[in-house]
């Protein structure tokens, strides 16, 4: 199991204080200084968080996405207000499908490469939430589409025991071989040209292979069926007859299925 990364002294803040006057009903940008460059995200925190412990979700819009962006696609805080989201911001990276000089806004999709600033990145914003608001260490929750979608199994791959589920959404990975099994639901368009399907389908193969789920799915909901898991690790397949974007259903099957992960024994419904 990979450890704990140390927490860098190159990693400060930027002007973060998250008191009640942040609690509000819509997110708020702030700033973190890692390694010497900026990085936003948009923080939504839930006035019961100053005193008893909140789910927390994050977020990761797609290659040449936004904060903003993945905000109103993916709009957990208004589906779960009792949940802290917090929907990140990518820097200009290279895309291995599109965008290969890195003109647009994304992720480190492997582990050690762009001197590991996204992975950095996310450990600043845990280790703030964790100083200054109550967060439940056991319902941690990570979700992103495409080029974000890669960035949260890489997160699975490389910080396991902060997360209790994750939701990935039109997204591969070659991370496959070092994941531990975790509740799990890919979000998958069948007619997706750009994250092609086959590569997809191969990918929720494996993932019910280490989650040692056997046997037929049962229905869970619009496009959805779940496969039960003898690790405690159920896989979600949501598969739409759509493409590369988001369907529909994708937002409220994503909370959906967070809010039965961790805490208290899961109960799949």
């Amino acid at each position: 199991m990979p450890t704990r990364a140390p927490y860098s002294s190159a990693i400060r803040l930027v002007g973060f204080a998250l008191g009640l006057s942040a609690m509000a009903s819509e997110p708020e940008c702030r700033e973190w200084s890692v390694d010497g460059v900026t990085r936003e995200a948009l923080v939504y925190v839930p006035s019961p968080a100053a005193s008893n412990a909140a789910p927390a979700v994050f977020v990761f819009h797609g290659h040449g996405g936004n904060m903003r962006h993945a905000a109103r696609a993916l709009p957990i805080h208004t589906l779960w207000p009792e949940a802290l989201v917090v929907y990140m911001q990518g820097l200009p990276t290279p895309g291995r499908l599109a965008d290969p000089e890195g003109k647009k806004a994304g992720w480190q999709n492997v582990p050690g490469v762009l001197g590991d600033r996204d992975l950095k990145f996310f450990d600043a914003v845990m280790a703030t939430l964790r100083t200054t608001v109550r967060i439940d260490g056991k319902r941690v929750y990570a979700t992103g589409h495409s080029n974000g979608g890669g960035f949260t199994y890489l997160l699975w791959a490389e910080r396991p025991y902060v997360f209790a589920a994750f939701a990935p959404c039109a997204a591969a990975t070659s991370l496959l071989a070092k994941l531990t099994p975790k509740p799990v639901l890919h979000v998958a368009g069948e007619k997706d040209t750009l994250v092609k399907f086959e590569w997809q389908q191969r990918t929720i193969d494996v993932l019910r292979r280490t989650n040692r789920c056997g046997g037929e799915g049962r229905p869970w909901g619009p496009h959805a069926s779940l496969y039960a898991s003898r690790a405690d690790a159920p896989v979600v397949a949501l598969i739409h007859p759509g493409g590369h974007e988001l369907p529909a259903e994708a937002a409220s099957s994503i909370v959906r299925f967070f809010q039965t992960c961790g805490g208290p024994p899961a109960v799949f419904r």
